[in-house]
């Protein structure tokens, strides 16, 4: 998250909330004979196995339940499982704290979605599949409160902002918006939403999706200042977490690419993610 960072579907400002079909005919297996179900090698034999955090916010996830299908990252994750030849009542989820999804060593998932974003330093522990979403970052803050009005990135300098630990976000804050005192640094989201509604922090740094859903539900009078890219390059994306060396991340990338080709992916975020364009851009 970013992510990391975040629980109600908001037609308004955040998601939509259409059911899943679970009538729905599975995909066909995505790439050769070695991408085949029966060939993958998997944490559960004949299960595939889906990790992420708990509690599970949205949009990324609707009423706390990754296995229900709605939400953005869990849509995603049953569309990659039926990219892969599984159906629904052949994926099962595990409870992986955010840091621990990238940390080294050995994995109780098959693959781990939670809004982590792929970088080099994560990437030499594990493995990430090809982008499934590409971020940008956001700043939140109260209405009337010290930088609500701010139009650009300089006006946030004296800012105090609050952020999650081991997040994109936090390096996005120290390393975009520079500010001149450091920023307040929580072990969890909710903590820094916590902040943010209690005024001990003027600001918080989310991914933009996340902001929507902090503005809408959990910090009353609140709105997004702006959104604005974390890197000076190359555009940050979210990557499905495979454990290092993964024998599955070339069909998991099969799975990713084949998604976005047939306008699946884009299909999925229209629907949970899609008023995400509308906060103005921070320079």
């Amino acid at each position: 998250m970013a992510r990391p960072l975040m629980l109600l579907a908001l037609a308004v400002a955040v998601v939509g909330c259409a059911p899943v079909d679970d009538t729905a005919t599975t995909a066909a297996p995505t790439g050769s004979t070695a991408c085949a179900k029966e060939q993958l090698q998997l944490v559960t034999p004949g299960k595939l196995t889906v990790g992420t955090d708990k509690p599970a916010y949205e949009p990324w996830f609707k009423d706390d339940d990754p296995s229900n299908g709605q939400g953005f990252e869990s849509a995603v994750a049953f569309a990659v499982a039926g990219e892969l030849g599984f159906d629904r009542t052949e994926v099962q989820w595990s409870t992986v704290k955010f840091d621990s999804a990238y940390a080294p060593g050995k994995k109780q998932f098959d693959f781990d979605i939670n809004q982590v974003s792929i970088t080099p330093d994560r990437a030499k522990a594990v493995d990430f599949s090809n982008g499934y979403y590409t971020v940008k970052q956001a700043v939140v803050a109260v209405d009337g409160g010290k930088v609500a009005g701010a139009k650009s990135l300089a006006e946030l300098k004296d800012a105090k902002i609050g952020v999650q630990v081991g997040t994109t976000s936090l390096e996005a804050v120290k390393s975009v918006i520079q500010p001149s005192d450091d920023p307040n640094v929580y072990n969890e989201q909710v903590d820094a939403v916590n902040a943010l509604k209690n005024k001990q922090v003027d600001a918080i740094v989310v991914d933009l999706p996340t902001a929507f859903y902090v503005t809408a539900a959990q910090v009353e009078n609140s709105k997004i200042v702006g959104q604005f890219s974390s890197t000076g390059g190359t555009p940050e994306e979210f990557g499905l977490v495979m454990e290092k060396g993964s024998a599955l991340k070339s069909c998991v990338d099969r799975a990713v690419d084949a998604l976005k080709s047939k306008g699946e992916l884009a299909r999925i975020e229209q629907q949970w993610l899609g008023s995400a364009a509308g906060a103005p851009e921070l320079k």
